[in-house]
């Protein structure tokens, strides 16, 4: 039998198929199917800093037209303690889902603020959470900000929360940034245990018939984990932390070729989105017949075995791809109008 097993931020995990932060742990009867197609572990959908935010405001409001005088008015506003927000209905679902399930639970904060990582990441571990991934989303429009002050906020967040909480934290990134490895290195010495790459903005579009910006979700396609693929195996050996690889992972392939560039895990989304939890059972399946094939042992076999440190070609993960690439192109006008 191959063993699938690996490491992921220090937790022993039966295969590297880890569902990301997505809809569908929203439910549990979702939630127990995945587990039951064989991941080995969760992310729960996003915690989102916005959200919170809105609702502490109303809150605010709330209370101080309470506290004018308007007597009327208090028989119908809420009082604090008669308000379900959001974070008590994420740490109620967090809770449940570690009654449910027997794979560890990572909980998504979707933030930029220091305040609200710190309370709630304590609010996390403190009702289960296995570990936490910071999803920093964060787009540097000032003009006047600098990358280096952008940087040094990541690293402080990093910091400060892992002095409050002893739960691992992975840091979800986007590819963004000028000199990636030197910036996760810096996060490694702040306190990350790992990183999970990369977070996919999604952009907005513009209606031009109605004349406003439109908002759209796409799901990925396979060509979307490149990316993150060559960034693997260029970190692969590089870091002591853990490396998660997201965005475009739809087949056992996908997963396959993530693991040779060095990713411990795998995160999937649009693929279970777009054929329901099942399909982790058939990638689990499909991975298993092709490493049988190829007569591999151990999935730490083939961890790292095309990372930049182990390819044949090691230049093809840096500039000379780009030169290559464009050869491999063919001109054909057969089909012009």
């Amino acid at each position: 039998m191959i063993d699938l097993s690996t490491q992921y931020l220090g937790l022993q995990l039966d295969n590297p198929l880890v569902p990301s932060a997505s809809p569908l742990s929203k439910s549990l009867d979702h939630a127990k199917q995945l587990e039951d197609a064989g991941a080995s572990a969760l992310v729960m959908y996003s915690l989102f800093e916005e959200d919170l935010q809105r609702e502490e405001e109303q809150m605010i409001r709330f209370g101080i037209e309470q506290d004018i005088g308007h007597h009327e008015a208090e028989h119908f506003l809420p009082t604090h303690h008669e308000v379900t927000t959001t974070l008590d209905r994420y740490l109620t679902q967090l809770d449940k889902l570690k009654s449910a399930l027997d794979i560890p639970v990572i909980a998504s904060l979707n933030g930029t603020s220091m305040s609200h990582w710190l309370d709630h990441g304590r609010d996390l571990e403190e009702a289960g959470a296995d570990a936490l991934e910071l999803n920093i989303y964060y787009v540097a429009a000032d003009i006047e900000e600098t990358p280096e002050l952008i940087e040094s906020r990541y690293e402080a967040v990093v910091r400060e929360l892992t002095q409050h909480v002893t739960i691992p934290i992975a840091v979800k990134l986007s590819p963004q940034f000028t000199a990636l490895p030197n910036f996760i290195r810096r996060l490694e010495r702040a306190g990350a245990k790992g990183v999970a790459l990369f977070n996919r903005f999604y952009q907005p579009n513009i209606d031009l018939d109605e004349q406003r910006v439109d908002y759209h979700l796409e799901l990925s396609n396979p060509g979307d984990s490149l990316l993150a693929m060559r960034w693997t195996a260029l970190l692969y050996g590089r870091v002591n932390l853990s490396i998660a690889a997201t965005g475009g992972i739809h087949s056992a392939q996908d997963t396959l070729k993530m693991i040779a560039a060095g990713a411990n895990v795998t995160h999937l989304c649009s693929t279970l989105l777009r054929h329901g939890p099942s399909q982790l059972g058939n990638i689990k399946t499909r991975m298993r017949e092709w490493l049988e094939e190829h007569e591999y042992e151990s999935i730490a076999q083939l961890t790292g075995s095309i990372s930049q440190q182990h390819a044949p070609d090691p230049a093809s993960f840096e500039r000379a791809n780009y030169s290559q690439v464009l050869n491999t192109f063919r001109l054909s006008t057969a089909h012009w109008h």
